[in-house]
């Protein structure tokens, strides 16, 4: 089957699934379309919904027990509709091994055990695709715990079995090449597994919420946007080199993106943007910040007036009356009152980030919902490139291999955003859900996230004392990342709950290359106009001139070629080849080229 008419057999599912909300089948088969379509993780997603709903048909006191009953009694009283009792069967139960017992009708009271028949074949195909696609995106200890549920309620099951083998013997192939004397006798699989996976960094074809971002009214709208924060700026196209983890073999290939330009001469020291930004989050349970913004709160003392708070809530204050009043229009209704804010906080320090990605989404999802719109729409987010990875057009093979760039779990792309959704009470399997909240929304709004959100580093280390440094503040202001990257910035940024971008000049202005080459680094790999004299003077003062390119940086600049290519890996989707970078890079090479010759 060719891969544009599973597309098309992605979208009928779907378009049935508005329709049947609660029906298994429906999942399971949608399920199947995205492992073809090359997508394990939204096979995961369709078939964790898939379990959830078998577990609610069974249990009478479960929150969907009516609705997915219903659901399962309805395709079962579908039989006689089908030309033959094995399209039935397949329909019903596909891994079915005893035969449902064949009927024109809804199940009777008498038939109990033909109805757990059919669920208990939902329930085994829906570990079994778990299992399978968990193992596709490595996160090989959630698929091992799947393989384990699985096998628990269905021991003689092969398929498991033979995924469970596959999970150890690629468990086995990774820490041998990492360390050929590892010793698997001290290995448990329950604990020790790797769960840190990966997913396809994708511009969706069915993704129909992206802007034209190089629009006329796209950059009107921006520009409009920016004359309030940072009046001497404006956006505009660029032309950036095309990354990807292997971009020094390909560094010709350029794409198109946005970027933000000076309208007039800026002096060094000089603020040009000053940003606010209500998509915050912080993984500390009772740090004194702004619950809108996440600046500081000031001291509790006589000398300041007590800080605006929720008078529902005991523990959500806010720095001004301006963040209240925005986050009571924009967000916090929908959470008040509820315990959400005890969601992914106080994490290990290694497990800082991951929890910073979980909590930004969860603000999304929040202000979606109180804004009753679609998480994609909101201005927040809408405008933002998510380093997509382009895909094979036009689209022919069952399952194209691209690389998977975005860091994935089951935990925190799956599961815990279905529970922050429960929190809110929303219907997860409603067709709104569906339409609003779909696994590949979420994936979305992640991809826009990695490449964009700032943080703060805090050194307070996690819930065990680690002392690690991880962040423990993060947020994404839309304006502040049209600025494109460059290891040798033209501007710093602080964040203390404003993000604000400041003009270098004087010491601040970064330092590459020899004297006599040192040339103004351009995120498009290019020096300025005037020739190395005058970029070499201009560089020493500082500032910015009408027409030049705001350059800001996504990692530590004073870090060494190598290392900040690691840093900005995830932000940027592959090694950074700004002007530093590869002047950097073919001095090492010549360098290595000297000592071998």
């Amino acid at each position: 089957m060719g891969q544009l008419s599973v597309l098309e057999q992605r979208q009928d599912l779907t378009g049935k699934l508005y329709g049947n909300p609660y029906d298994i089948t429906l999942y399971l088969k949608r399920a199947q379309c995205h492992e073809e379509l090359g997508f394990p993780d939204l096979a995961v997603g369709d078939a964790y919904k898939a379990l959830l709903l078998a577990d609610e048909a069974e249990d009478e006191s479960g929150e969907y027990h009516e609705q997915a009953l219903e659901a399962v009694l309805e395709r079962h009283g579908q039989l006689g509709s089908y030309s033959n009792g094995a399209e039935a069967r397949q329909e019903i139960s596909p891994l079915e091994t005893t035969e449902p017992p064949a009927t024109n009708g809804p199940l009777a009271a008498d038939e109990d055990f033909s109805l757990s028949n059919a669920i208990g074949s939902y329930t085994l195909r829906s570990y079994t695709i778990l299992a399978r696609g968990l193992l596709e995106c490595s996160c090989l200890k959630s698929a091992f715990d799947f393989c384990a549920r699985g096998l628990f309620a269905y021991p003689q099951d092969s398929s498991l079995t033979e995924i469970q083998k596959l999970i150890l013997s690629v468990n086995r192939q990774t820490q041998l090449q990492r360390d050929p004397l590892w010793d698997e006798s001290a290995f448990d699989p329950k604990s020790s597994l790797p769960d840190q996976g990966f997913a396809r960094r994708e511009l969706y074809p069915w993704n129909n919420h992206e802007p034209d971002r190089f629009s006329p009214s796209t950059l009107s709208f921006l520009n409009a946007e920016l004359s309030t924060v940072a009046p001497k700026l404006c956006a505009r196209s660029v032309s950036l080199p095309f990354l990807s983890p292997t971009s020094i073999a390909n560094k010709s290939t350029t794409i198109t993106q946005l970027g933000l330009f000076a309208t007039e001469d800026i002096s060094p020291g000089e603020i040009v943007l000053d940003e606010t930004s209500l998509l915050t989050a912080t993984n500390r349970l009772y740090e004194p910040l702004c619950d809108a913004c996440s600046s500081s709160l000031p001291p509790l003392s006589p000398a300041f007036p007590p800080p605006p708070s929720c008078p529902s809530c005991d523990d959500t204050f806010f720095c001004s009356q301006s963040c209240h009043d925005a986050a009571m229009a924009s967000y916090h209704p929908a959470v008040c009152g509820t315990d959400a804010d005890y969601i992914a906080k106080e994490p290990p320090g290694p497990a800082s980030a991951d929890a910073l990605y979980l909590l930004l989404l969860s603000r999304a999802l929040t202000l979606a919902h109180t804004q009753d719109t679609h998480p994609l729409q909101l201005k927040e987010v809408k405008y933002i490139w998510g380093d997509f990875t382009p895909s094979p057009e036009p689209r022919t093979s069952p399952a194209p291999n691209v690389k998977r760039l975005l860091p994935f779990s089951f935990s925190h792309h799956i599961e815990q955003p279905l529970h922050i959704l429960t929190k809110l009470d929303i219907d997860i399997f409603a067709p709104s859900s569906l339409a609003r909240y779909d696994f590949w929304v979420l994936n979305t709004l992640y991809a826009k996230f990695r490449g964009t959100a700032s943080a703060r580093f805090s050194t307070k280390g996690g819930s065990v004392g680690l002392g690690f440094r991880g962040p423990d503040v993060a947020a994404v202001h839309p304006l502040w990342c049209l600025a494109n990257h460059s290891c040798a910035p033209n501007v710093r940024w602080e964040w203390g709950g404003r993000m604000k971008l400041w003009v270098r000049g004087g010491d601040e202005v970064v330092r590459w290359g020899p004297h006599s080459r040192r040339q103004r680094a351009g995120g498009n790999g290019k020096a300025a106009d005037g020739g190395e004299e005058d970029s070499e003077k201009h560089m020493s003062k500082g500032g910015i001139k009408k027409g030049e390119e705001i350059l800001s940086h996504y990692c530590d600049v004073e870090l060494g070629m190598r290392e900040r290519r690691e840093w900005a890996m995830g932000a940027l989707g592959g090694e950074c080849l700004c002007v530093r970078c590869v002047w950097e890079a073919a001095e090492e090479e010549k360098g290595r080229e000297s000592k071998t010759g």
